[in-house]
């Protein structure tokens, strides 16, 4: 066993020998205490612990094997007698590793973090875009400070750097002001939801479907046909109406009648008017009432309530209601009212 003694730069052969079983145990070891990790938070019962245990399983699982393998060499070599140079980046190597597999676990966390609130809010697939940029923003961010710990770990004056990070950012900022006016609008919408890829929404005078929320603008499909086109910013400064979570579509219908209609037919009216309406599945009634004198009508104004966001189905309703009062009105002889005029005409002696 002599020739275990013999020495290989400053160690022995049994020192390297050591060293290298460390090593692999070392592997081994850490393998082991990962694999056993994520396999308990597989495990784990209960909706909301599934959940958040399939996020830290999964940032655990993203351990690099060459960190592992830097790491365990890197205890190894602490049996071993190794120029001061040598130990220093080993030294630093190590740290590095663990710096890098840092930015490794929360750049994974991050990822399955964003997509887990996304797919609670369920709208992932419609948000694609949006999820892209904010998981890229976030790990860009990530990763620059782990670069300045990399570069400040090898004694680089980052102080420099970060101040010309900062200057930089000004200028590009001032550049690209209006696009990245339209990139946070973007992720707002995103973030805030006041509408939704498939969403019918009206801004301003202008309404449609919204086909597509992108980085800048976001373009919707209008009734007539055409592509609307709206940045971000100008969308998000605007009142917006949604039409997506109406549950039901009020109407007021205002008729007149003729003057000299018999009191006891205007007293008639309201309640005509109210079985109408109440006789419609679709619809709730509200209210009506004789409301004013008008220069040609005695006005009456009725409101109710379609049961049903669709359009299309308002409007049938609205028909429906529309053709009984005039059929009901006409068997009980009232008279609409339309513009008249009566001239008197005096005829002087």
């Amino acid at each position: 066993m002599e020739f275990l003694d013999v020495k290989v730069f400053g160690n022995s052969l049994y020192s390297w020998s050591m060293a290298a079983l460390l090593v692999a145990l070392g592997v081994m070891l850490l393998y082991f205490l990962k694999s056993v990790l994520v396999m308990r938070l597989n495990r784990t019962d209960g909706q909301q612990n599934f959940q958040l245990a399939r996020i830290f399983s999964g940032t655990i699982n993203s351990t690099s094997a060459l960190v592992i393998l830097v790491v365990s060499t890197f205890l190894a070599s602490t049996v071993l007698n190794l120029p001061a140079i040598a130990d220093l980046y080993m030294r630093k190597a190590a740290v590095v590793a663990v710096i890098l597999q840092f930015g490794l676990w929360s750049g994974h966390f991050i990822t399955i973090l964003i997509e887990h609130y996304f797919k609670l809010s369920g709208r992932e697939a419609q948000q694609a875009s949006g999820v892209t940029i904010i998981k890229f923003i976030v790990k860009f961010a990530v990763w620059v400070g782990i670069v300045l710990l990399i570069l400040d770990n090898f004694d680089v004056n980052i102080t420099a750097l970060v101040t010309g990070l900062g200057v930089g950012g000004v200028a590009i900022g001032l550049a690209t002001q209006s696009i990245l006016s339209d990139l946070f609008a973007s992720l707002s919408i995103i973030l805030d939801k006041p509408f939704q890829k498939g969403e019918f929404i009206a801004v301003g005078e202008m309404s449609g479907t919204v086909e597509r929320i992108g980085l800048k603008t976001t373009r919707m499909r209008s009734i007539d046909g055409e592509q609307l086109v709206f940045s971000n910013s100008d969308l998000l400064q605007s009142r917006i109406r949604n039409y997506e979570y109406v549950t039901e579509r009020r109407n007021v219908l205002r008729l007149g009648v003729v003057y000299g209609t018999p009191v006891e037919k205007l007293q008639s009216i309201p309640d005509l008017l109210r079985g109408i309406i109440e006789a419609n599945p679709r619809v709730r009634f509200d209210r009506v009432h004789f409301k004013s004198y008008g220069d040609y009508a005695l006005n009456f104004e009725v409101v109710y309530f379609v049961l049903d966001k669709d359009y299309g189905v308002f409007m049938d309703v609205q028909q429906e209601i529309n053709l009984a009062i005039y059929a009901a009105f006409a068997a009980e002889g009232i008279e609409f009212a339309y513009p008249t005029q009566t001239l008197f005409v005096q005829k002087n002696a």
